[in-house]
């Protein structure tokens, strides 16, 4: 597709991803008309127009995307027969409706791997809990949803067979828990010429609780060879999907340096916002020179960067307060994103800031500080 800011791009889903991929857009001219079932969602003012309307239900998205170019998605949570139809109807649809449903389910995901030699953690199918109590041989496992999982939801942690109460009575699976070193993510991009491009390999660190990444580092500190391993990976699940757009994989790297695919998540991600900043091209506007078919940008890191997520303090619900947030702008180096949302919950996820520095050490040193003074109260 040739360049033309004229098209009108629609994105289901109207979440903090689409509210920096409409800032992404601006830079193009581009018009980003949102639908979100929350009236007051990150986008609601910034976008060209804005729907509330339900993203699952067929009628509401199919009146969204009649009089638009392309649709694309910053959530997987979304109807996809109607993005097929309007496939149908002429219109261009990435990521590919077919892609989106294979992975809204993650049983299908991990089979997905087993048929293409994709390497990932064993695992096994489960219907009922009695049946992941029947699996006791595999312990310890993580017993994941098939559906309905998100941020952390969805997912239990059974190490003994004490644990086994807290597995789920609905399908799911059990995967082997696997003793990795580090967990990894890479974020591809995939046009429709078939051009592919990578970003380097980011470092996640989760948090013990919550199951959300607390922060991250990119590039990731690991040696060349498991860099290749995991760019290499990386292509090739996109590749064997086809997809149009930007794919976001995790990965395991384990103990004796093997690389697992964990999850995919095809849209912009949690372990690429600190591309704003930190390379020469941020994840936002490759998704969008992915899904218009425009040549893809130059992923280099600028500067060494961490990404750290604001969430909202424990035991504060309310219109949100920004506890010390004088100190951390007046950090080299630190540069904050909000998300636009009022309300503070606990743990809810306002923005992040992203931290650049050439010397490693001191990057640590000041996602510590953000860290412990910036606290998001009510």
């Amino acid at each position: 597709m040739a360049f033309d800011s004229n098209i009108k791009l629609g994105v289901l889903g109207g979440g903090q991803l689409g509210r920096m991929l409409i800032q992404s857009a601006i830079d193009f001219n581009l018009d980003v008309h949102i639908i979100d079932p929350d009236e007051n969602a990150p986008c609601k003012h910034i976008a060209t127009s804005f729907t509330v309307g339900k993203l699952t239900d067929y009628d509401s998205v199919m009146a969204f995307g009649k009089d638009k170019d392309v649709l694309t998605i910053e959530i997987e949570n979304v109807n996809t027969k109607a993005l097929k139809d309007l496939r149908d109807a002429g219109k261009k649809v990435y990521p590919q409706p077919e892609i989106i449903e294979l992975i809204q389910n993650k049983l299908h995901q991990k089979q997905f791997y087993a048929e293409n030699g994709i390497p990932t953690a064993d695992f096994k199918a489960t219907a009922t809990k009695a049946a992941v109590a029947e699996l006791k041989e595999m312990l310890p496992f993580v017993n994941k949803l098939e559906t309905e999982g998100y941020d952390g939801r969805g997912v239990s942690v059974i190490r003994t067979e004490a644990d086994l109460d807290k597995a789920f009575d609905k399908p799911s699976f059990v995967e082997k828990l696997v003793d990795f070193e580090k967990e990894l993510a890479v974020i591809v991009a995939r046009n429709e010429a078939g051009e592919v491009t990578t970003f380097p390999t980011v470092e996640m660190v989760f948090h013990p609780v919550h199951n959300l990444v607390e922060y991250l580092i990119s590039p990731a500190s690991i040696s060349p060879e498991v860099e290749e391993k995991a760019q290499t990976l990386a292509k090739t699940v996109v590749n064997k999907l086809e997809m149009v757009g930007l794919l976001a994989i995790e990965m395991f790297l384990t103990k004796d340096g093997e690389i697992l695919v964990n999850e995919i998540a095809p849209r912009t991600h949690n372990s690429g916002h600190q591309t704003i900043e930190g390379n020469v091209t941020s994840q936002f506007e490759q998704h969008l020179r992915a899904v218009l078919n425009w040549p893809l940008g130059n992923t280099e890191t600028v500067v060494p960067a961490a990404m750290v997520n604001l969430l909202g303090e424990d035991g504060y619900t309310g219109e949100a307060q920004y506890e010390g947030m004088d100190k951390v702008l007046a950090q080299k180096g630190v540069h904050i994103h909000l998300y636009g949302k009022k309300l503070t919950k606990p743990f809810r996820k306002m923005g992040h800031a992203t931290i650049s520095d050439h010397d490693i050490a001191q990057l640590k040193e000041k996602i510590n500080f953000v860290k412990e003074h910036l606290k998001i109260k009510a």
